[in-house]
């Protein structure tokens, strides 16, 4: 079983919107980076790894960079490197664990610098009132 452990080695984040501004509204891209992969004497793995956050229009960025440390059976580590060299997506394990953590680390650091959450927030529907209907089509659900 494949074990991650992620650390985040670096945090960059700036508000450029003034703040006695209201924030107008805005589009949120988000993008995660592996940017390599190392096998280390411990027959371990080191993924360096990057996400980088910026608002349209340009209201703040936030930059996270670290590693995650990627421990298993010998099997599955050479496996995991094997598919990392030859270009396929890093295990999913990995992508979510770095997700895992980055998210929650940025939602922190946009609340400090009170700008809106890099991730849609579940939206509460007000007492009495109906979900939206489900879209036409086909249900496809049990």
């Amino acid at each position: 079983m494949i074990r991650v452990n992620v650390v985040i080695t670096s945090i960059s984040a700036e508000r450029y919107w003034d703040i006695r501004k209201p924030v107008p509204p805005i589009q949120i891209n988000t993008n995660i980076n592996v940017v390599g992969m190392e096998k280390k004497p411990d027959e371990s793995l080191e993924v360096p790894f990057v996400l980088s956050i910026s608002y349209n229009p340009s209201i703040a960025q936030i930059s996270l960079k670290g590693n995650a440390h990627v421990a298993g059976e010998r099997e599955e580590i050479e496996k995991v490197l094997r598919d990392y060299e030859q270009k396929k997506p890093p295990a999913q394990i990995i992508i979510q664990s770095i997700s895992n953590v980055v998210f929650v680390e940025s939602v922190l650091i946009s609340r400090t610098l009170n700008i809106p959450p890099p991730i849609p927030l579940p939206q509460i529907p007000e007492a009495g009132k109906q979900p939206s209907p489900k879209p036409a089509g086909r249900d496809y659900s049990a």
